[in-house]
């Protein structure tokens, strides 16, 4: 399984997921070490880079609360996968949680224990409906979400609310220019604002999430439904035609840009709107041409309804650990005081009412929009699979690339289609 930063961590991190050397607390330079005896009161937390400062204050408010003091150690997010399989085969961890990529959790889900007593049906309520199926492998829940992002639509509320602009949009489109609530507007919209050196939208050919929520829009599992290998079927097809379609309207090059490009173009003004991360919102920086000047809306919806891939993170406990019981407490701090990572350099939790509480703040305009679109009838997480990203690497990113250079949509499903199934039989 490649270990390349996936999507949801390559922009929850942004510029500060750099290659990092190991910083740990307590715990070395990543080397083997013991978690101490039973019992103990300090435990060991494995964590991207990037991630500790999302859990500091957790991690402080528990050693108030609960007694357990906390030593990160962060790892890049190339080396924590190899690290996290080399330990959970040895049986020798020296870590007492681990936070855990979405998508790992097929892979580990062996080697780390359930912590069914944390998600009580008062905290399954307040945990976005994707996270909470996600989070149960094989009936038992094993990881509890730490943070969430879905992609939301940002676009440029002073040229939308422009007079001439909504004069001439009228005019050529018989209906008011506001932020899209149909694709056709979204289409109508960026082809409008496409002139003058601006484009209305970008295409984003080097990555697949957000043509993944346009199959999920369009009333499909994305890529496997289960067992089986849909990539080839109707909605997988109709949401590529869709994507593809948008092109005309975006800058050239299509096929290479990327989570970082798109961003860049948006910051810089050179479009007009995107699908983008909602933690981008309150990232843009104050020097911009655009500060100040973005809306916010939700994933638009399909007709299943509105659909998003979320990108959380998971905290778990292995089962190899000798402090299990500090652990769990820890993971319960993290639960309790989940509001916590909003104050933080990520600026995200997983829980509902974290997001709630501070939606109607100034700037925190991107919350309600990303609480809808998190709680889409549609919004699904990525497959069950431990082959997932060798499928996204080797398989969807480079039919991606080749769709939105010009290939036929169909013969590349099926191509892709065949790939996947000898992936994954």
């Amino acid at each position: 399984m490649s270990t390349r930063k996936t999507i949801n961590r390559f922009v929850t991190i942004g510029g500060i997921c750099t290659a990092v050397a190991l910083a740990a607390t307590g715990c070395g330079a990543g080397g083997p070490s013991t978690t101490g005896s039973a019992g103990a009161s300090t435990v060991n937390v494995l964590v991207e880079a990037g991630g500790k400062a999302e859990l500091t204050g957790v991690a402080e408010q528990c050693k108030k609360d609960a007694g357990v003091s906390v030593n990160f150690v962060e790892l890049p997010y190339d080396g924590m996968f190899n690290r996290l399989s080399s330990e959970f085969s040895s049986g020798n961890v020296s870590f007492d949680v681990a936070a855990l990529d979405s998508v790992w959790l097929p892979s580990f889900k062996d080697a780390v224990q359930p912590i069914d007593e944390i998600f009580t049906d008062e905290a399954k309520k307040d945990i976005f409906p994707a996270l909470v199926k996600e989070a149960n492998v094989d009936g038992h829940f094993i990881g509890l979400p730490a943070w969430t992002n879905a992609e939301i639509i940002l676009y440029r509320k002073d040229l939308f609310e422009d007079a001439k602009n909504k004069a001439d949009f009228q005019a050529k489109y018989g209906y008011e220019l506001a932020a899209p609530t149909t694709w056709k507007q979204y289409q109508d919209i960026a082809e409008f604002f496409t002139k003058d050196g601006m484009y209305g939208t970008d295409v984003k050919g080097g990555v697949e999430t957000e043509w993944l929520a346009h199959v999920l829009q369009a009333g499909s599992p994305m890529v496997l439904d289960g067992d089986k290998v849909v990539i080839d079927n109707a909605a997988h097809k109709e949401a590529l035609d869709f994507y593809v379609s948008l092109v005309k309207s975006a800058p050239s090059g299509a096929a290479q840009v990327d989570w970082a490009a798109a961003q860049n173009l948006f910051n810089q003004g050179k479009t007009a709107m995107t699908r983008f991360w909602a933690h981008a919102y309150r990232q843009i920086p104050k020097d911009s041409p655009v500060a100040g000047k973005v809306g916010t809306a939700p994933m638009i919806a399909g007709s299943a309804g509105i659909g998003g891939v979320p990108g959380p993170w998971y905290l778990t406990v292995p089962k190899a650990t000798k402090n299990a019981d500090a652990a769990k407490k820890f993971i319960k701090c993290a639960y309790d005081n989940n509001s916590m990572g909003i104050e933080s350099s990520l600026g995200l939790a997983s829980r509902i009412s974290a997001f709630e509480k501070y939606q109607d703040k100034e700037g925190y305009e991107s919350f309600g929009p990303l609480i809808e679109t998190l709680n889409g009838t549609a919004t699904a997480t990525r497959p069950a699979t431990e082959k997932w990203q060798q499928i996204v690497d080797t398989v969807l990113v480079p039919m991606l690339q080749k769709a939105v250079a010009g290939g036929d949509s169909a013969t590349l499903l099926a191509d892709a289609k065949k790939q996947i199934e000898d992936l994954v039989k």
